[in-house]
C-alpha cells in the first residue's frame, strides 16, 4: 500500500509539470508597465545669475620704459581725478639722459655755427676769385652736415625729455583704483602695469553663462538686477555681449550686463543676481534620467500592443534637472523616464504608469 501511494504522487507530480512551465512562460511574457510621461512644450524657468559689478572701462597703466618704480601714491580702492599722480620712476638715470642729450645738441649747435661760418667765408672768397668752386662746394656740404646733426641732437633732447615726463604716471580719467600691480622699488620692464583705474560712470555685471544658456539669450535681452546684500536695492540691466571664447575650466562664457542708471549703491565689486525678464521660452524638456546616452526610449503603442523604440534626440543643454530636447521627439510621444537601462530595442511594454 505504501508503494502505491508513493507512485501516486510521483505520478500527479509529473502531470503538474506541464501546466507549471505553461505558467512560468505566460508570466515572462507578460509585458511589463513602464513609468512614462507624455511630452509636451513649456515654459522653461528662468535661471538666476549671480556676478560682481564691474566698471565698464578698466585700464591697465604702466610706463613706456625700464625703470624703477620711485614712489605709488595711488592705493587700492582711492577715488582719483584726471592728472592725479598714481606712480613715479625713479628719475635719476632718466635726468642724467636729458643732460646728455642737451650737451649734444651744444655741440651741434656749435659745430652747425662754425659750418656755416666756413660756408660764408668761402662765398666771399669765391667771389673774390680767390677760392675755387670746389671749396665752396665742400663747405656747403659740411654745413648740411652738422644742421642734419643739430636737428637728430634736437630731436633726442625732445625724447629725453618726453621719457622724463612719462615717467610720472597720471590718472587718464575719474575713476577709482580698482588693482595695483607694482609697489615701490620694484623693477619694471617697458609696458609692465602699475595700476589699473576704472571709470565711474558706466557699469556692468559680469556673469558666467553654460552653453546652454548662451543658446537661449539674444543681445539686447532685458534682466532684473538686485543686490544680494539688499534686494530692495533694484537695476534693470541689457545683455551687452557674450564672450566668444569658453573658460577652459569650467567651459563657461562670460556675459556683460550693461546697467540701465544704476542706483549709487551698485559699487564696484558688490555681488548682485540678475534674471532674465519674462516666462522664458517655451520647448520641450524632459527629465535627465530619461535620457540615455543621447538617446531615449519612445512607446509606440497601436492595436497588436505596445513596444519600445530606442529614439535618437539632439540634447541643447540642461536646465535644473532637465534636458532640453530640439529633434527627434515631437508633442504627444509617450517617452519611459524609470529602468531605462534594462529595456532592449523592440521590447512589448505594458500600461503606462504616469510619473
Amino acid at each position: 500500500m505504501r508503494l502505491l501511494a508513493t507512485l501516486l504522487v510521483i505520478l500527479t507530480n509529473l502531470a503538474a509539470l506541464p501546466l507549471m512551465a505553461q505558467e512560468e512562460v505566460d508570466q515572462t511574457q507578460t509585458p511589463r508597465p513602464v513609468v512614462s510621461v507624455i511630452v509636451a512644450r513649456q515654459s522653461l524657468p528662468q535661471p538666476d545669475f549671480v556676478g560682481p559689478i564691474a566698471a565698464r572701462i578698466a585700464v591697465d597703466l604702466g610706463f613706456p620704459m625700464i625703470g624703477t618704480v620711485a614712489e605709488r601714491p595711488a592705493r587700492l580702492g582711492d577715488r582719483v581725478a584726471k592728472g592725479d599722480v598714481l606712480a613715479r620712476l625713479d628719475p635719476e638715470e632718466l635726468t642724467a639722459r636729458l643732460r646728455a642729450a642737451e650737451a649734444g645738441v651744444s655741440v651741434a649747435e656749435a659745430n652747425a655755427s662754425s659750418a656755416r661760418d666756413a660756408r660764408d667765408r668761402a662765398e666771399t672768397l669765391k667771389a673774390r676769385g680767390v677760392e675755387t668752386q670746389v671749396t665752396l662746394d665742400n663747405a656747403t656740404r659740411a654745413l648740411a652736415a652738422a644742421e642734419a646733426a643739430l636737428t637728430q641732437a634736437q630731436a633726442q633732447r625732445a625724447q629725453a625729455e618726453d621719457l622724463l615726463g612719462l615717467a610720472t604716471l597720471s590718472a587718464p580719467q575719474d575713476g577709482i583704483v580698482t588693482a595695483t600691480y607694482a609697489d615701490q622699488g620694484d623693477t619694471l620692464a617697458a609696458g609692465d602695469p602699475v595700476v589699473q583705474v576704472s571709470g565711474l560712470t558706466q557699469r556692468e555685471m559680469l556673469i558666467d553663462l553654460s552653453e546652454a544658456d548662451a543658446m537661449r539669450l539674444d543681445p539686447g535681452a532685458l534682466f532684473d538686477v538686485r543686490l544680494i546684500a539688499e534686494p530692495s536695492i533694484t537695476s534693470v540691466a541689457t545683455l551687452d555681449r557674450i564672450e566668444p571664447v569658453a573658460a577652459q575650466s569650467t567651459r563657461t562664457r562670460r556675459a556683460h550686463l550693461a546697467l540701465i542708471e544704476p542706483p549709487d549703491a551698485f559699487r564696484i565689486g558688490t555681488l548682485a543676481r540678475a534674471r532674465p525678464q519674462g516666462d522664458g521660452q517655451s520647448a520641450i524638456a524632459l527629465p535627465e534620467a530619461a535620457i540615455l546616452d543621447d538617446k531615449v526610449w519612445r512607446v509606440s503603442r497601436g492595436a497588436g500592443g505596445a513596444t519600445a523604440q530606442l529614439t535618437p534626440v539632439t540634447v541643447a543643454g540642461s536646465l535644473m534637472g532637465y534636458a532640453v530636447i530640439t529633434n527627434g521627439i515631437s508633442e504627444g510621444d509617450e517617452v519611459i523616464t524609470r529602468g531605462i537601462h534594462s529595456l532592449q530595442d523592440g521590447q512589448p511594454v505594458g500600461e503606462r504608469i504616469p510619473e
